[in-house]
């Protein structure tokens, strides 16, 4: 499993910085990734690492459609989960999809507050909620979006090398 983990470092690699530079993922390095994925596991463990490959790219794509068809998520998201999915397994592929939501929670939550006044402004609207009082508060002003393929890779970085005891 040595060249698979490392294709996989190599994915999340090359999809950090596209997604960083450009805030895309590419097709032209999803695809090939993905038939690689169906041929090595067919090839390692027959048609039952069909199975495998379909199983995990279809938990991997179920995880993050709802958000993209709700406008939350882009479909390079989508489908750098399911590739994920496809070439590591529905195990590997619901543990980052685990630790991706961490770490997009603690990302948002840093870019919140770094925002210009909406730390301040959060707490104030808050406060007055807990105290039953409505304040006209901008929902926009907590909208901040980020390239989430930074959750992705680092989910399943923590994955790869938390969860397994030799990713090699």
């Amino acid at each position: 499993m040595l060249w698979i983990n490392l294709l996989l470092l190599v994915l999340l690699l090359i999809c950090l910085i596209t997604d960083l530079k450009s805030r895309k993922i590419y097709n032209k390095v999803l695809f090939p990734t993905l038939a690689f994925a169906f041929v090595a596991n067919i090839t390692i463990s027959g048609w039952s690492g069909l199975g495998s490959v379909l199983v995990g790219f279809l938990v991997g794509l179920a995880i993050l459609l709802i958000p993209f068809l709700l406008g939350g998520m882009g479909a390079g998201d989508v489908k750098l989960l399911a590739v994920i999915g496809a070439l590591k397994g529905s195990e590997f592929v619901f543990t980052t999809a685990l630790y991706m939501a961490l770490v997009g929670g603690v990302i948002a939550l840093i870019i919140i507050l770094m925002k210009k006044g909406r730390a301040k402004g959060l707490l104030y609207y808050l406060a007055a909620r807990k105290h039953g009082i409505e304040l006209p508060y901008e929902k926009s002003a907590l909208a901040a979006k980020y390239p989430y393929g930074v959750a992705i890779v680092a989910g399943a970085l923590f994955a790869l090398f938390i969860q397994e005891t030799n990713p090699f």
